[in-house]
């Protein structure tokens, strides 16, 4: 039976034990007891996101730092710490996951592929014997108060992550964004940067990410017709939304402009996505000039802010793309592919 160092922590009316096992054994040793499937005290786990699995897995095998405790709460035999060390059996299903079960599922799959993992050492806090509403509380103290970072924050960090951790869509994307929000482009100053204190209007980092990212990732649209280039996918989103800014004029700023919002930024991508590749691929031309001709707003017809205020986030930017697809009128087709 393994010893392990360990330090005791009280905090209130609890006293948990912090150290640090192999992966391997925190995976043989831990479960996942499921609210409202699992009748044993002490159940409060979700259903599994495969997804949030496989991208732990993937992070793992590469090696991926894991700073953040599992929490556990021991259920079989009661652990008698001596001597500074604590022994803990190997023994399947000795220890419900309160938080962590992601991980964990991820570094079991990560240890199939890789047994070397299973070496890794994972910080845990342990809990001993708690029932159902005790480890409800602790559950929902980190899952409510203890939250995960912002996506921006995220998104940011990218840039200064090591190489091997950087998922190169989302650097791409970020790449991207920056230009656009450069000084000159038609989002200097409406991009929100974590931290970054309140401001009526703009658009977040990450929310500007996401909205890009699919058309710019591997078999996204733009590698489909051949506009893989740094280069030329920023000036085929620069083209874009600088032609939606000269059909504002000096109205473009305003904060009735709907494109200086999410839902705006959002719906003008989706209508890009659906409309305005396919008919530039066939003009062969991602030209500001050419983007401009074929989209017809005026002083009349500009999508305002208050259009969409009041819906909910995705009928926001459904709204904004469907007013777009409605002032598309496409041209015919020119004989020159130019950015």
């Amino acid at each position: 039976m393994p010893d392990f160092p360990f330090i005791s922590v009280k905090q209130k009316d609890h006293t948990f034990f912090l150290t640090a096992i192999p992966a391997g054994l925190l995976t043989n040793i831990s479960y996942a007891a499921v609210r409202r499937k699992d009748e044993e005290e002490g159940a409060v786990q979700r259903i599994l996101n495969s997804s949030r699995i496989a991208g732990i897995k993937d992070f793992a095998v590469q090696m991926g730092d894991f700073p953040a405790s599992i929490v556990l709460n021991w259920v079989k035999e009661k652990l008698k710490p001596k001597a500074g060390k604590i022994s803990i059996p190997d023994s399947p299903k000795s220890a419900q996951i309160i938080d962590g079960q992601h991980r964990i599922a991820g570094l079991r799959e990560a240890i199939a592929e890789n047994p070397n993992i299973a070496q890794i050492e994972i910080p845990v806090a342990i809990y001993v014997g708690l029932d159902t509403p005790q480890s409800a509380r602790i559950f929902i103290s980190i899952n409510t108060e203890q939250r995960p970072a912002p996506k921006s924050l995220v998104f940011d960090l990218y840039g200064i992550a090591a190489s091997d951790l950087m998922d190169p869509s989302a650097v791409r994307a970020g790449d991207i964004i920056s230009y656009l929000s450069s000084e000159g482009q038609p989002y200097f100053g409406w991009v929100k940067l974590p931290n970054q204190g309140y401001q009526r209007g703009g658009i977040a980092l990450s929310t500007a990410i996401s909205s890009i990212r699919p058309l710019i990732e591997p078999k996204g649209l733009l590698e489909q017709i051949g506009a893989t280039e740094l280069e030329v996918q920023k000036a085929i989103f620069r083209n874009f939304f600088g032609a939606l800014k000269s059909r504002y004029g000096k109205h473009w700023d305003d904060r009735s402009n709907a494109f200086i919002y999410a839902s705006g930024f959002i719906g003008a991508i989706e209508f890009m996505r659906s409309h305005l590749i396919d008919y530039c691929k066939i003009k062969k031309s991602f030209e500001e000039k050419t983007i401009v001709e074929v989209i017809a707003l005026d002083s009349t017809s500009r999508i305002l802010q208050e259009e969409v205020k009041g819906l909910g986030g995705s009928d926001a930017a459904n709204k904004v793309r469907d007013r777009l697809i409605a002032a598309f009128k496409p041209a015919e087709a020119a004989d020159t592919f130019r950015v």
